[in-house]
């Protein structure tokens, strides 16, 4: 078989079982409306939780940068890229989070490879929970180091893992907010197994920070103490999703910073972001810190969601607590082809939500992944609610 005709073969395959992915070209800025084709939809499927990607403040913050320092950052940060949105950046999220000093990396993905690739070395074994994000496991993948996954947040079965591990160096790795699912990580449960076994916590709180919490800490506000330096070694978050722009982060102590700064391959070898979307992303941090207002109509979109479904029977997944105040609701449907099918179906009434298929999720767990942003409208959930009832009820 010719390299060519195996690589159609591969696609043929996806698209027999529903599992061909495709993009949507989108016309408009992202927003909670976008135009496709020439139609407007009302998406519920972004992760711009605070509606800030188009925010003006945040817009006006990334024109005045490119003014100010062009478009291309020119080298990695370790040459010439390091410039003074990127300093002033990493000085503001680490005294935002609580921890002295923070790394910017390009992407969340980055920031999960360069982490655990630079910390991890043969003899260590690294602990990941089952439903962690995919930078999550092939970070690990990737490393030196074993990898054992454990059960959802079963820090019973994490526990006993740790206690027969022989591994030199042990990492429990696990996502604040579960992207797929939207359910929370046991964040004190964790603190509580890592320093009982002597492990290191890492965790990536991409869908939480901006979102949880009334500072909109994330995962470090939802406990009523301090989560401290110690407590949680390692915090990364990600720019594009509650901050609304590019890139990420890694914040804790000065020695960590430095060992990433010269072991983190992802780092070193990685022309930095624009300074213009470091600029647009402190811009983003200052709404974060000010913005109990836009938490709490995010939070009021996501209760009435759940309230009317609960109302008129959708089969939202019941992983989130009740009045849950993650932005992220999963209807999990089953089958491939069943997702697609609501999916095209709730397109032609308006409404943008993608079909989750595996492998990004378990087989026989597809899935329409609903998001809230607080720039939707009452009016925009009773559409999606009428909509869901139509096809479901």
């Amino acid at each position: 078989m010719s390299f060519n005709k195996k690589l159609k073969t591969r696609l043929q395959n996806l698209q027999q079982q529903q599992l061909y992915r495709s993009r949507h070209l989108v016309e408009t800025p992202q927003d909670v409306t976008l135009n496709i084709k020439g139609k407007e939809l009302v998406n519920f499927c972004s992760n711009d939780y605070l509606g800030l990607a188009n925010h003006p403040d945040v817009r006006q913050a990334f024109k005045k940068a490119v003014d100010d320092y062009g478009v291309g950052s020119g080298a990695s940060q370790l040459v010439t890229g390091h410039q003074k949105p990127h300093h002033a950046l990493e000085e503001e999220l680490a005294d935002f989070f609580g921890r002295d000093r923070a790394l910017v990396f390009s992407t969340g993905y980055m920031a999960n490879l360069g982490v655990v690739s630079a910390l991890s070395e043969r003899n260590d074994e690294i602990f990941e929970d089952k439903l962690n994000h995919a930078s999550l496991i092939d970070a690990a993948l990737l490393s030196r180091a074993e990898l054992t996954r454990f059960a959802h947040k079963d820090s019973s079965a994490l526990a006993t893992r740790l206690v027969s591990s022989k591994a030199n160096t042990k990492f429990v790795i696990s996502d604040g907010v579960f992207s797929m699912d939207g359910d929370k990580a046991d964040l004190q449960a964790l603190i509580n197994v890592t320093q009982k076994n002597n492990a290191v916590l890492m965790m990536d709180d991409a869908h939480g920070i901006g979102v949880l919490g009334k500072k909109g800490r994330g995962i470090l506000d939802e406990l009523d103490t301090e989560v401290s330096q110690a407590d949680l070694p390692i915090l990364v978050g990600t720019f594009g999703k509650a901050f609304g722009t590019f890139g990420a982060f890694v914040a804790g102590s000065n020695a960590l910073i430095e060992n990433l700064i010269n072991f983190s391959r992802s780092y070193i070898y990685t022309t930095a972001m624009p300074a213009a979307v470091a600029e647009a992303t402190r811009s983003s941090l200052k709404l974060i810190k000010q913005g109990a207002e836009l938490r709490e109509k995010l939070q009021q979109r996501i209760i009435q969601f759940r309230h009317g479904c609960d109302e008129r029977g959708i089969p939202v997944a019941v992983a989130p607590e009740y009045g849950s105040h993650t932005a992220i609701q999963p209807l999990i449907v089953g089958a491939a082809d069943k997702a697609i099918e609501l999916s095209a179906a709730l397109q032609q009434d308006s409404i943008l939500i993608s079909a989750i298929r595996p492998p990004t999720v378990p087989d026989n767990t597809s899935r329409l992944r609903i998001t809230f942003s607080a720039n939707h409208t009452a009016e925009h959930i009773d559409h999606l609610l009428s909509a869901l009832s139509r096809q479901l009820c």
